[in-house]
C-alpha cells in the first residue's frame, strides 16, 4: 500500500488522521493513534441505507442449539505428557495457540520439542523463526539432542511470504516464532507495532480456522509480565498459555490463561535439563519442605491449579519491626496478607500489629485461590510462637472477614492427594469433612479461625 494512502486512527474515539500526531484531535488523549488499513472507497456494491444487504448476498440456514450436532475436537497429543495436560489433551486442528513468557525462560525449546515429537508422529510441521537464522534453530536442536529431527525450518518475517509457504506445504502444525517480529507488506509501520501484530495475527488466525492448521504464536511480554501488543491479541486466539518461574532456577511452570477446548489455570511443571524441558510427573515434590523435622513458620497447603491438586509448602516468618512494620508476601496477594493479619487480631487474639511478616509460596508458584488463607494464617502463628507445626499436617480453607472458616472447591480431591503423598493431618473447613474417614488421615474440621487455632494447639 502506498505510504500517502495509510490512516492513523485513534483506539480511544476512532478518529483519524492522514499522519501520526502524539495527540489525538478527536479525544486529546495522547499516543493513541495507530495505523490502520483505510476502507475502500464507495462504489457501487458498498452499503448504503435501508435494504443495503439485498441482492448482495442470500440469507442463511440457522439451526437450533438442540438440532445442531457437536462432535468432539480432533487433537494431537504432542508425547510431551505435561505439555499436553496444559492443551487440554494435544494440539486442536485449526486451534491458534499463544504463549508467552520471559526471555530465555524456554518457549522456544519447548516448541522445537514439541514440533519434533509431532513430526515423529508422524505429523508434518513448520517452525518459521523470525527471531533466529536457520542455522541457530539447528545448533539448538543439537544441543537437545535433536540431530535428526525432520522438522521443515522457514527463516521469514515477512507475512505473506509465510502464508504462501503454509499454503503450499500444508503442515499439521506451524510455529511462529515470534509474532512482534512478523511484517505485512499492507501496513507501513515497523514490526512489532501494534497494527502490525494485530493485522498479521488476524491472518494466521483466518489461515488457521481455513485450512485446519495449528497456529502456535510466541508473543514477548512486557515489563509487567503481560504480553507486548494489543490485548485483542488475547480474545483473537483459541488458548494463551505463560511461562512462569525465575530464569535462576531449572523449574518452570505453563499455565493456562485461556483455553477454549480445555481447562483453565490448567498448569504444566517442567525441569529444565541439559537436554532441554523434561516434564515434572510429581510436581508437589518440587513445592515441598526438604526439612528433616518440622519447623517453625511452616504448613503445607493443597492447592487447586486447573483439575490438578497440588502440595505447596508456605512458609511465614515474623520478626521483631519498627514503627512501620512491613508485610511482604511472594506468590500471594500482598492486599490479602494484610486482611489476613487483621482478621487473626480480631477473631484468633493473634497480634502481628508491631511485627515484620513475611509469606513465601515455595517453589515460584503463584497462588491466587482464597484456598489459601487458612494455610497462610496457621504458617503466621506457627512463626509467631516459635513452634512447628505437626509433621504430616496440612490446611486449606477461605477465611472470611467475620472469621468463619468457608468452604474450598473439590475438598474431597485435595485431601485424598494429600493422603496419597503420606500426610496424616488435616485442618479443613467442615463443609468439605468427608462422609466417610479417608485411610490414614485425621481430619479436624472447623468453622471459625479461633477453633483451628485451638486444633492446632491440642496437636502441638
Amino acid at each position: 500500500m502506498a505510504k500517502d494512502k495509510t490512516l492513523y486512527t485513534c483506539s480511544e474515539c476512532a478518529t483519524t488522521s492522514p499522519r501520526w500526531l502524539g495527540k489525538c484531535p478527536g479525544c486529546g488523549a495522547w499516543n493513541t493513534l495507530v495505523e490502520s488499513v483505510p476502507e475502500a472507497a464507495p462504489g457501487k456494491n458498498r452499503l448504503s441505507g435501508a435494504g443495503q444487504y439485498a441482492g448482495l448476498a442470500q440469507a442463511q440456514a440457522v439451526l437450533p442449539l438442540a438440532a445442531i450436532e457437536a462432535t468432539e475436537v480432533a487433537r494431537s497429543a504432542s508425547g510431551i505428557e505435561e505439555l499436553d495436560r496444559v492443551l487440554g489433551g494435544g494440539v486442536v486442528e485449526g486451534g491458534v495457540v499463544l504463549i508467552g513468557g520471559d526471555p530465555g525462560i524456554g518457549k522456544s525449546t519447548l516448541l522445537l520439542q514439541a514440533m519434533d515429537a509431532l513430526q515423529r508422529r508422524g505429523l508434518p510441521t513448520l517452525y518459521v523463526t523470525g527471531e533466529e537464522s536457520g542455522a541457530q534453530v539447528a545448533l539448538r536442536s543439537r544441543r537437545l539432542g535433536l540431530e535428526a529431527s525432520q522438522v521443515n525450518v522457514l527463516a521469514e518475517i515477512q507475512l505473506e511470504k509465510i502464508l504462501a509457504t503454509i499454503e503450499a506445504t500444508q503442515p499439521a502444525v506451524a510455529v511462529i516464532d515470534s509474532i512482534q517480529t512478523i511484517y505485512s507488506d499492507q501496513l507501513t509501520s515497523a514490526p512489532g507495532s501494534v497494527s502490525q501484530v494485530r493485522e498479521c495475527a488476524a491472518h494466521l488466525t483466518r489461515l488457521a480456522k481455513a485450512t485446519g492448521i495449528a497456529v502456535v504464536l510466541v508473543g514477548h511480554v512486557t515489563k509487567e509480565g503481560a504480553l507486548a501488543g494489543p490485548r485483542v491479541l488475547e480474545h483473537m486466539v483459541d488458548t494463551v498459555l505463560y511461562f512462569e518461574g525465575d530464569t535462576h532456577s531449572s523449574f518452570r511452570l505453563v499455565r493456562a490463561i485461556k483455553n477454549r477446548f480445555g481447562a483453565v489455570n490448567e498448569i504444566g511443571v517442567f525441569a529444565m535439563t541439559e537436554k532441554g524441558l523434561k516434564g515434572v510427573a510429581n510436581p508437589s515434590a518440587i513445592f515441598l519442605s526438604q526439612h528433616a523435622e518440622p519447623v517453625p513458620g511452616s504448613c503445607v497447603l493443597v492447592t487447586l491449579e486447573g483439575t490438578r491438586p497440588l502440595l505447596v509448602e508456605i512458609q511465614a516468618l515474623v520478626d521483631g519491626g519498627g514503627p512501620s512494620p512491613r508485610r511482604l508476601s511472594v506468590g500471594l496477594e500482598r492486599d490479602r496478607l494484610a486482611m489476613l493479619l487483621a482478621v487473626l487480631h480480631r477473631h484468633a487474639g493473634v497480634a502481628c500489629a508491631d511485627q515484620d511478616v513475611f509469606v513465601n509460596a515455595v517453589g515460584g508458584v503463584r497462588i491466587s485461590e482464597p484456598a489459601a488463607d487458612l494455610a497462610v494464617m496457621l504458617s503466621i502463628t506457627s512463626s509467631l510462637r516459635g513452634r512447628a507445626l505437626p509433621k504430616g499436617f496440612i490446611a486449606f480453607g477461605e477465611v472470611g472477614l467475620a472469621g468463619e472458616v468457608r468452604p474450598a472447591p473439590r475438598g474431597q480431591e485435595r485431601l485424598k492427594e494429600a493422603a496419597k503423598l503420606g500426610f496424616t493431618v488435616a485442618v479443613v473447613p467442615k463443609a468439605n469433612a468427608p462422609k466417610k474417614p479417608i485411610p490414614g488421615l485425621e481430619i479436624h474440621a472447623v468453622e471459625r479461625v479461633d477453633e483451628a487455632m485451638d486444633v492446632v494447639r491440642g496437636l502441638g
